[in-house]
């Protein structure tokens, strides 16, 4: 298997952001943002995934935390298309759903080439560094960014915690699978087209 890596920083005058992944890891995390919640977050990524993770990330946070949380994730994207390489070989698509005591969230990932998301967060609140209109926008830039279809919807809930955090399970659990290596495929891309890039 060849080593599916990635590290990229990128500087702005609202953020810099350093990224590290690991898609064949062991769920290890090193995060290191402003966003408490986030963090948290990212590590609940990182864990589920399998994928070694870490995140430094510094911004403009007496604006509030869109620029970073924005950034994050577009790093992150940015990551996992690199490190996906020409996606030879592998799973492509898988559909998860994951409890967290009263919130359901289902994930299906397509690591297609094509960026497009179609997220709902089971509420459209705005409060907080990483609300659940944040997390909604975390996952679009993410898969815009990463070049990966993403359908996520939280089904049900009521605490905003559980919920935020039932769709990052969901979301690494279906792209742990998705970006496995596929035995059976010896190696070809998954597509008819012959190629997953843009």
């Amino acid at each position: 298997m060849s080593d599916r890596t990635a590290e990229i920083e990128r500087v702005t005058g609202e953020t810099n952001i350093r990224v590290g992944l690991d898609i064949d890891g062991q769920g290890r995390a090193e995060i290191d943002t402003p966003i408490g919640f986030m963090n948290h977050m990212l590590h609940a990524l990182a864990k589920h995934s399998l994928m070694d993770l870490s995140v430094v990330a510094t911004g403009d946070i007496e604006t509030g935390s869109h620029h970073t949380v924005e950034d994050t994730a577009i790093v992150i994207g940015r990551c996992l298309l690199e490190a996906l390489g020409d996606a030879a070989g592998i799973i492509r698509m898988s559909s998860k759903h994951v409890p967290l005591d009263e919130a359901l969230s289902h994930a299906v990932v397509d690591l297609s080439g094509r960026g497009y998301a179609v997220v709902d967060m089971g509420s459209t609140s705005n409060i907080g560094d990483f609300s659940p209109d944040m997390a909604r926008h975390f996952f679009e830039s993410m898969a815009a960014e990463g070049r990966f279809n993403l359908h996520l919807t939280v089904l049900r809930g009521s605490n905003e915690h559980h919920m935020i955090e039932s769709a990052f399970k969901a979301f690494a659990r279906a792209l742990r699978e998705a970006a496995s290596i596929d035995d059976r495929a010896g190696g070809a891309v998954p597509s008819t087209k012959g190629t997953l890039s843009g």
